[in-house]
């Protein structure tokens, strides 16, 4: 696995797993992550935007118009069943890949 797909693998799983509480635009995804992280994750917009129209294409998620509580227009991400299918995969691969990681940091 190269650097960009772990690091694009990352941020689609977190993106994921954020949009398995509902819909939610951009910009609240993102400050889903960073407190829910307690500001240790904060996603760039331009990688967040990009993160999202890939897993659009992908059909893990679907997006429509709506206005955020300030009543700005702004497209909402939802969760589809292929997204939730891949959120059950990466979260695996998460793990596991984690774990190892931990093994490796951990060794004496």
């Amino acid at each position: 696995m190269s650097d960009l797909e772990l690091l694009q693998g990352t941020l689609d799983v977190l993106v994921l797993k954020t949009l398995t509480w509902g819909p939610r635009h951009g910009y609240a995804i993102a400050r889903w992550i960073r407190e829910t992280t307690q500001e240790e994750l904060q996603v760039v917009d331009g990688a967040l935007y990009t993160a999202l129209h890939r897993m659009e294409k992908r059909h893990w998620l679907e997006a429509e118009w709506g206005l955020t509580d300030e009543r700005r227009r702004a497209r909402f991400y939802r969760l589809t069943a292929a997204g939730r299918s891949a959120l059950q995969t990466r979260s695996e691969q998460w793990d596991r890949y984690a774990t190892a990681v931990t093994r490796v940091l951990r060794t004496a």
